[in-house]
């Protein structure tokens, strides 16, 4: 949603003032398509040839996903907390042993169960249940699984990243397709020297607003929407960093309530619940 009020300011202020000086909407109306067809075609070619095909789907999710808004917050993060609260709770009453059922079938878990928003994230899942296996089957120190889960944070990091980068590649390149363009109608207007004056400003004008076209969409659109999916990537890993200080916390002798007291510190001041909050949290969970 805000991202939608953001780019209507910003695109309704660039024309509304340049309507409201008296600009001339005649010449802005018949040079749009013809300019927005060269930039956006061009723009979209180079897209494609620079991007395989798993990062063009990774960067359509991540711009969809950029306009419904982020999913991590507060609410989350408590039911991330909670969870894994109650899953080192039975393993330190019941023994490691005792969760093996919910690590291999988590989809039958009550314990997950509890939490609908976080078994239907998957990878979140997956990573959760495939160190709390290597716990079970305790080939591996503390030491050794932090290292592992900080491997796979970095690889899901960089590949979370990749659309970003190619937004921002996009973004640095609409300028120069957007002076292709202008040139273009330079080369056109120049080829009709002969022309009475009025018709040749307003072939200037046309060939000029490509430039205007190509540095408006670089940063009003493309720039924007690559700073939102990379924050978006960043509040995603904090969900693996919680997890990571937790359960090695927790193999480190730590009971679960100061096991996830690691886990919470861990989160950006924005979403990290209170103590009592979570505490109270917990509790109402059981």
């Amino acid at each position: 949603m805000f991202a939608i009020i953001g780019y209507v300011i910003a695109f309704g202020c660039v024309f509304g003032v340049y309507i409201l000086h008296g600009g001339n909407v005649d010449v802005l109306a018949k040079a749009l398509p013809f300019e927005m067809a060269t930039i956006g075609g061009s723009a979209l070619g180079a897209f494609l040839v620079s991007n395989p095909p798993k990062v063009l789907k990774a960067t359509i999710a991540a711009v969809a996903a950029a306009f419904k808004g982020g999913k991590q917050n507060k609410a989350r993060f408590m039911d991330l907390l909670a969870l894994l609260y109650d899953i080192l709770q039975k393993a330190r009453k019941e023994g490691l042993m005792s969760i093996e059922g919910d690590v291999e079938e988590p989809q039958n878990s009550p314990m997950f169960q509890k939490y609908p928003a976080l078994l239907a994230d998957h990878h979140l899942v997956d990573f959760m249940t495939d160190y709390l296996r290597m716990m079970v089957s305790g080939n591996l120190n503390s030491h050794e699984i932090e290292s592992l889960m900080d491997n796979e944070i970095d690889a899901h990091h960089q590949e979370a990243h990749r659309p970003v980068v190619a937004l921002q590649r996009l973004a640095g390149a609409l300028p120069a397709f957007g002076i292709v363009a202008a040139v273009l109608g330079v080369v056109n207007t120049m080829g009709s020297v002969g022309q009475p004056p009025s018709v040749l400003g307003g072939m200037i004008a046309s060939a000029l607003v490509g430039t205007f076209l190509g540095i408006l969409l670089a940063y009003a659109l493309v720039e924007p929407m690559a700073c939102l999916v990379e924050h978006n990537v960043q509040d995603a890993s904090k969900e693996f960093d919680c997890i990571k200080c937790t359960l090695i916390a927790s193999m480190q002798g730590y009971n679960p309530p100061t096991a996830i007291e690691f886990g919470r510190k861990v989160l950006f001041s924005t979403e990290r619940p209170g103590f009592l909050e979570l505490e109270s949290h917990v509790k109402g969970k059981k």
